[in-house]
């Protein structure tokens, strides 16, 4: 794998990387120099273009940055699922590992040796794994993840490495390394990790043209399922929020692009008029929650009283209602209008090296955890064939000690006067015995035959050292047969890790189906609404102007003006709708099933039109002309829910300045028929129109 440079060695005025970036869109596999080789196609800019100097320099700047960021900063890798600047922190922490706590200040400046982005990135980033405390224990005050409380300055707390990441995250011997960003220090490449971190952990981050989000699991769940596929055997595995909750999965979908979970808080109601909200959906703390519901009630969503934050170790919250208020309608609009109901959308991204290239992917949590329970395999088999190297190289060694030591070889470099005679002299003696070897003996063997002291040589105990060499046959038999079993030794290693270290680690998120709660079926009219017709405007709780009607906050207002129009509005604190208000009533949320006769004067012709119709679909905020030509004026507006109701004489009084001979008469109704909204209608008369009443 090749190594990775800070950008601040070949670009110090810009954060950039050395890489190549994969374009914005990126697809399962996108690798960095496909991106860079389309995205300069598309766009390619000469490097001599006099009206534009610097545009191929930014252009190549920004592809590196996105690549950087991609690479580098915000997606972990799927060896050992950490972003770089966990794995750095990590290591950091490994250097300095001697059992006692750290302080998290010291970390973090030994840190920036290999992390050159200042300390605030790498103390948050620290404050977050020692919340979560899988694989850093903290001590002091790190915070609350319930709460949403920050840590304690980084020179006030201190960590250390729990055991767990000492058993799952290091191994000098089989880790990659690579030269720091100043090439001072040996840093991983990926740590060798022997679990799925990035699904016990989670991860989160936004890079440049595309985020990941892959949510936290169980550790007893995902050992369960690692050892299911070792096994050979189908396994589901679904995630678990440290905060609890209740979740439906499902549209999980393996955590894959598209898929959604929705999570509701934990709460009971508590006599008659309190409510107990006692688990958090993922994502959202006490005080947030707290700040939601508060929002909800002054907007009139939610009537409640107070609120009561008992929260210590558990959350408590206490919602306390008013006289006369339903606990199960006001649980209901919490689960709405609220932060207890929360949907979440995971996107599983990882880097991946393909064909020698780093990579970001998208999998499912089941693939992750597949490749990851692989690279375990293949970890524990080189961990196998290095421990099974050095126990036959020690078995060998032990040997030709006890050879060295019971043969008497050491007497025939007595008259030695020369190393090199020496050698020649041990290499003679030990010519006997080399049958009973295991491999040739080579100058190196004689040399530390050489420097085995004289009061060992005396104080040499046949029978233990028999012991010893027989202790390392048995280990040696071992190592093989695990080799030999590699899959029931891999199976054998997941029971001990979740022995343990999976005890009390129960689930806290409960998997249920959550019903889905209709906004309209929860809303309560408590609000009034008020019509100010001169200046237009339709408004919630103006007590100076005329009251319409009480109604929710999610209804839809329907205004009929002077000009022949209406128009549709949501309810709002204040909306304008448009001058002269004639009528004005709160449209039913299954469609208007009203009937309207109105007389209008049309502008274009001058004569008036009578017309019935029903309202039928509409559209919130846009204007419908309900006479022939715009401009025209509503003379006559009658609505009712009942056709018996509806008028069926008016009286017509005509313009004292018109010609007609007649300039007050009464007009059938009758005649009219139901139609659209859109239609002409009837002529009334051809004069203008100076009122019109209900005969």
């Amino acid at each position: 794998m090749p190594n990775r440079k800070d950008p601040k060695d070949e670009q110090p005025e810009l954060p950039l990387a050395g890489k190549p970036a994969p374009e914005s869109t990126v697809p399962e596999a996108a690798p960095a120099a496909e991106a860079v080789e389309l995205v300069a196609a598309e766009a390619e800019v000469p490097k001599n273009n006099d009206n534009a100097p610097l545009a191929h320099s930014y252009q190549k700047w920004f592809l590196e940055y996105a690549s950087y960021v991609i690479l580098d900063r915000a997606v972990p890798h799927i060896d050992d699922g950490l972003k770089p600047v966990q794995r750095r922190i990590l290591h950091t922490f490994w250097e300095q590992d001697d059992g006692r706590f750290h302080k998290v200040a010291n970390i973090v400046g030994a840190c920036m040796r290999f992390h050159p982005h200042g300390d605030a990135s790498i103390g948050a980033a620290l404050v977050g794994m020692g919340q979560r405390g899988y694989l850093v224990e903290p001590q002091g005050n790190f915070g609350n993840l319930l709460t949403g409380d920050d840590a304690a300055a980084p020179r006030y707390i201190e960590a250390r490495l729990t055991a767990f990441a000492r058993d799952v995250l290091f191994n000098p011997k089989t880790t990659v390394w690579q030269s720091s960003y100043d090439g001072r220090a040996k840093e991983p490449v990926t740590l060798p990790a022997k679990f799925p971190i990035v699904l016990l952990d989670g991860a989160e981050g936004i890079a440049v043209g595309l985020s990941t989000k892959i949510l936290p699991h169980n550790f007893n769940d995902i050992c369960r399922c690692a050892i299911n596929h070792l096994q050979g055997k189908r396994f589901k595995l679904v995630p678990d929020f440290p905060s609890g909750g209740i979740a439906d999965f499902a549209d999980y979908n393996d955590g894959e692009r598209g898929a959604k979970v929705k999570v509701r808080a934990k709460m009971d109601a508590r006599g008659k008029y309190q409510i107990a909200i006692t688990e958090l959906p993922y994502g959202v703390t006490t005080t947030s929650l707290i700040e939601s519901i508060l929002a909800a009630n002054a907007k009139g969503k939610i009537k409640i009283k107070h609120v009561d934050d008992n929260t210590s170790e558990s959350v408590e919250i206490i919602v306390h209602l008013p006289q006369g208020a339903d606990a199960d309608q006001v649980m209901n609009q919490l689960f709405v209008f609220t932060d207890c109901q929360v949907s979440i959308s995971p996107a599983a991204c990882v880097i991946d090296t393909i064909d020698g290239q780093d990579k970001p992917v998208f999998l499912g949590v089941s693939e992750i955890l597949r490749r990851s329970v692989d690279k375990t395999v293949q970890l524990l088999k080189q961990e196998l064939d290095i421990k099974l190297g050095e126990l036959e190289q020690q078995w060998h060694w032990d040997s030709l000690e006890r050879i060295f030591i019971e043969e008497r070889v050491y007497r025939r470099i007595e008259q030695s006067k020369t190393w090199e005679s020496v050698l020649a002299e041990i290499h003679e003696g030990l010519k006997p015995f080399v049958k009973k070897l295991r491999r040739a003996v080579t100058d190196e063997d004689v040399t530390r035959l050489t420097e085995i002291r004289i009061k060992r040589i005396s104080a040499y105990n046949r029978f233990k050292a028999d012991e010893a060499i027989k202790a390392i046959e048995d280990e040696i038999k071992q190592t093989k047969h695990d080799l030999a079993h590699l899959t029931e030794f891999a199976i054998k290693w997941f029971e001990t890790l979740q022995e343990k270290y999976g005890k009390g680690r129960k689930r806290r998120t409960t998997c249920d189906e959550v019903e889905q709660i209709s906004a309209a079926q929860v809303v309560v009219a408590n609000q009034k609404l008020y019509v100010n017709r001169e200046e237009g405007f339709v408004g919630l709780n103006w007590r100076q102007h005329e009251f319409v009607t009480e109604c929710t906050i999610l209804d839809d207002v329907v205004a009929f003006m002077g000009d022949a129009t209406c128009k549709v509005v949501k309810v709002a604190d204040k909306v304008f709708v448009g001058k002269d208000i004639r009528h004005v009533h709160i449209l039913p949320k299954d469609g208007d099933d009203r009937f309207y006769t109105v007389i209008y004067q049309d502008k274009e012709s001058g004569k008036a039109f009578a017309k019935r119709f029903q309202l039928g679909g509409t559209t919130r905020e846009k204007v419908y002309n309900l006479a022939a030509s715009e401009g025209s004026k509503l003379v006559f507006f009658d609505e009712t829910k009942n056709q018996e109701s509806m008028p069926t004489k008016v009286r017509v009084q005509l313009s004292g300045r018109c010609s007609a001979r007649v300039k007050d008469f009464e007009f059938d109704l009758k005649e009219l028929t139901i139609g659209s909204r859109g239609a002409k209608g009837i002529t009334v008369t051809q004069y203008p129109i100076r009122d019109v009443t209900r005969a």
